[in-house]
């Protein structure tokens, strides 16, 4: 039994008909191979198997016509077995309200974007729009930061853009953005230099194996409160994440906050 309630903030999981076709891709995209099969199913038993308490699953919609499908769905399985769900929106909605609505009255909290893949610079009048609503709305946005193995050239959220969404909307979202990849994927000293004790989450996600001195950094700058633990599931090894998460030696206060309780809180879970 773990001594800490750990929630993982940010996996994927996709319908089972298409999993197989949908991690297929992204591996090649990405040139990175996948740990688990990308379904639900695999999902639940990495929690039991791999010492993980809940987990978020986060869709992302690469076309507007994708959005009510995958928001039905999300509502329809959401805090079951242990897996909460996200929403999804995109940028080229013209519905945005209505969606945000039926998220709120399905009981989600969170929606994600994903800048690369929808193809929006994050700092887009229609990003906007879609942070200032889902707030309004007590709604977390998760979106994708810096660098996507998809688009390692093309990046659509960089710090600066960051920087100028918070600007723009000042005292409307604060603590209500998570960005992940810890503020930025690759880009952990502009992280440092511009992110750090903005009023915004950072998730683990993805980059921790990659620069974690540089991660622990970030957290002690940031503060543990806005920090959530993260894997990006199913494409890390899951055991082996939360290994290297505990060999930056935090101490056990922030260890209880990022694994769980700065999680639980945004769900509005008691653990």
């Amino acid at each position: 039994m773990n001594a800490f309630t750990i929630i993982d903030f940010h996996t994927h999981t996709f319908p089972e008909k298409i999993a197989t076709k949908a991690i297929a891709k992204l591996e090649e995209g990405g040139r990175s191979k996948a740990h688990l099969d990308g379904t639900l199913d695999s999902l639940i038993k990495s929690n039991a198997n791999d010492g993980v308490d809940y987990s978020v699953s986060l869709p992302v919609a690469t076309s507007a016509k994708q959005v009510r499908s995958i928001n039905c769905l999300s509502a329809e399985l959401n805090g079951k077995n242990g897996v909460f769900f996200g929403g999804a929106v995109h940028p080229e909605c013209d519905n945005i309200e209505e969606i945000l609505d039926f998220l709120k009255e399905s009981g989600i909290k969170v929606i994600k974007i994903h800048p690369d893949y929808q193809g929006t610079a994050f700092d887009d009048e229609k990003y906007i729009n879609i942070l200032h609503e889902a707030a309004k709305r007590d709604i977390i946005t998760v979106t994708h930061a810096g660098v996507d193995l998809d688009y390692p050239d093309d990046i659509h959220c960089t710090p600066q853009m960051i920087l100028n969404v918070l600007e723009e909307l000042k005292g409307v979202i604060d603590n209500k953005l998570v960005l992940a990849h810890f503020g930025g994927n690759d880009y952990p000293d502009e992280v440092l230099g511009k992110l750090c004790g903005k009023p915004v989450y950072f998730d683990t996600a993805y980059s921790l194996p990659n620069y974690p001195a540089k991660c622990r950094e970030i957290i002690k700058k940031h503060g543990a409160d806005k920090i959530l633990f993260a894997t990006d599931s199913p494409w890390v090894d899951r055991k082996k994440y939360l290994e290297t998460f505990f060999s930056l030696g935090l101490s056990e206060s922030e260890n209880r906050k990022i694994l769980g309780e700065n999680a639980a809180q945004l769900l509005g879970i008691k653990i």
